[in-house]
C-alpha cells in the first residue's frame, strides 16, 4: 500500500512502503471513463429500479436489485448473538425517539438545512431551485415541515425524514424523533432505516433497533448514468449527458413517499390523493434546456443531479475532492451561499475549523510513518502537507 502528496505542479508523488518514491502525473482521463462506464450501462446486467423506494430497503426479496453493483453487505437475526453481522455502522444514525420511531436512538448523521432546501424545485418546471434560483434557493431557516408550502424532489422525503411527513411505513414522524433540533437541526437520516414491515431489524444486540439489514450502496447504477454524465461533459457531448440525467430524473417521479399507515401504502403515484404533507415536483429537463445550454451550465447541472440523487449516501465530499473544489464549497456552505448561512443555524459551526487545500489528502497515520522508518528509525514517509 503506498501514500503520497500532491504538488503544486499537479503531480503526485508516491512514497511507497519500501521508502521508494517516485513521481506520476495526475490527469483526469474522461475518454477511459466513457469506455468503461458505457460498457456498463450498454452490456449489464444492471438498470434502475422501478421506483426510488427500491434502491435503499430491507425487504429481502429487494435487496441486491438491479441498481445494486457494489454494496457492503448486511445481516441480521443470523444466529450471531449480538447482531455484529448488521448494519453495525449505522447504529447511531437512526432517529432518536422512542418506541414510535425505527431506531430509538441514536439521531446522528442528520440532513442539514442546506441539502433539505436543496432539495426544493421550481412549480412550474419542476428543475432544481439551486439552478432556477441560484442566489435564492437556501434562504429558508425554518422547519421544512409537512405544513411547507413549497414544491420539493419527491427524493427529499426518500432520504430526510420531515416532522409530519410519512417516514416510509412506520407513520408521520413528529418531533420528538429528534435528538436535539437546537445542535443538529429537525431532520433524520432515512436511507438507512428498514421499513417497518421488513423484518430486518435486529432483535439481539446493544441498541438492536439501530441494527438491520439494509445493505449499503458503494456503487448502484444511478451513480454509474451520472458518472457517464459527467464524463459526456467534460468530452463535448451534452446532449448525451442530458439524456442520462434525465433517466434518473423520469425515475425519481414514479413513486413517492406515500402515507405509510402499511407497506401497502408506503411508496404511491406522484398524484396520489392522500398526499397532504408534500407538494412533489420534478421533471426531466426539456429541450433546449439553458442548463445544458454550454458545457459550463452542463456541468453544474450534472453535478447538482449527484447531489440530489445520492444525498446521504457518502459521496458528497469525495465528489467534492475530485472536482477541486473542497476548499470552495465547504466554506460557503457554512458561511453563506444561496442565501444562507449554515452557521446562523447551527451554531457550533461559527467557531468551525477553515477548509483549506489541506484538507483534499488525508492525514497518514502516525504509527505508519514510524513503521515505515524500520527499526534503524532512518527516513520514512513523509507527512500530507498541512497535518
Amino acid at each position: 500500500m503506498s501514500e503520497g502528496s500532491l504538488n503544486s505542479d499537479g503531480t503526485w508523488t508516491v512514497q511507497t512502503n519500501d521508502i521508494a518514491a517516485l513521481t506520476v502525473t495526475s490527469t483526469d482521463d474522461y475518454a477511459g471513463a466513457l469506455v468503461t462506464l458505457k460498457d456498463v450501462v450498454t452490456n449489464g446486467p444492471y438498470a434502475l429500479e422501478s421506483s426510488y423506494d427500491k434502491v435503499w430497503t430491507g425487504i429481502f426479496s429487494q435487496e441486491n436489485g438491479k441498481e445494486t453493483i457494489f454494496a457492503y453487505q448486511a445481516s441480521a437475526n443470523d444466529g450471531e448473538p449480538n447482531g455484529n453481522n448488521a448494519n453495525f455502522g449505522e447504529r447511531l444514525n437512526l432517529p432518536n425517539g422512542g418506541t414510535s420511531s425505527p431506531g430509538g436512538c441514536c439521531g446522528f448523521h442528520q440532513p442539514s438545512q442546506n441539502l433539505v432546501n436543496f432539495f426544493g424545485t421550481d412549480a412550474t418546471s419542476g428543475l432544481p431551485v439551486a439552478l432556477t434560483n441560484p442566489s435564492g434557493w437556501n434562504t429558508n431557516n425554518a422547519n421544512v415541515d409537512a405544513s411547507f408550502a413549497g414544491t420539493v424532489d419527491p427524493r427529499l422525503d426518500w432520504t430526510a425524514g420531515r416532522d409530519g411527513v410519512p417516514y416510509k411505513d412506520w407513520g408521520p414522524e413528529n418531533s420528538s424523533w429528534v435528538r436535539d433540533v437546537a445542535n443538529g437541526g429537525f431532520y433524520e437520516a432515512k436511507k438507512n432505516a428498514a421499513e417497518k414491515s421488513s423484518g430486518a431489524i435486529s432483535t439481539v444486540g446493544w441498541q438492536n433497533t439501530q441494527l438491520n439489514s439494509v445493505n449499503i450502496h458503494l456503487l448502484r447504477y444511478a451513480d454509474v448514468l451520472l458518472l457517464l454524465a459527467e464524463a459526456e461533459v467534460e468530452v463535448g457531448s451534452i446532449p448525451n449527458a442530458m439524456a442520462l440525467v434525465n433517466q434518473v430524473r423520469a425515475r425519481a417521479k414514479v413513486k413517492v413517499q406515500g402515507p405509510g399507515t402499511s407497506a401497502a401504502n408506503m411508496a404511491v403515484a406522484i398524484n396520489d390523493p392522500s398526499i397532504t404533507w408534500a407538494k412533489y415536483k420534478v421533471e426531466p429537463y426539456p429541450a433546449g434546456s439553458p442548463f445544458f445550454a454550454n458545457q459550463a451550465s452542463a456541468r453544474e447541472a450534472v453535478r447538482t443531479e449527484r447531489r440530489l440523487e445520492l444525498a446521504m449516501e457518502g459521496q458528497r465530499f469525495f465528489d467534492l475532492r475530485r472536482w477541486g473544489l473542497v476548499a470552495t464549497v465547504i466554506p460557503a456552505y457554512v458561511n453563506g451561499v444561496g442565501g444562507g448561512a449554515e452557521k446562523t443555524r447551527r451554531l457550533y459551526l461559527a467557531t468551525a475549523a477553515p477548509v483549506t487545500a489541506t484538507h483534499n489528502l488525508y492525514p497518514i497515520p502516525t504509527v505508519q510513518i514510524d513503521l515505515s522508518k524500520g527499526g534503524t528509525g532512518g527516513a520514512g514517509l513523509t507527512q500530507n502537507p498541512g497535518w
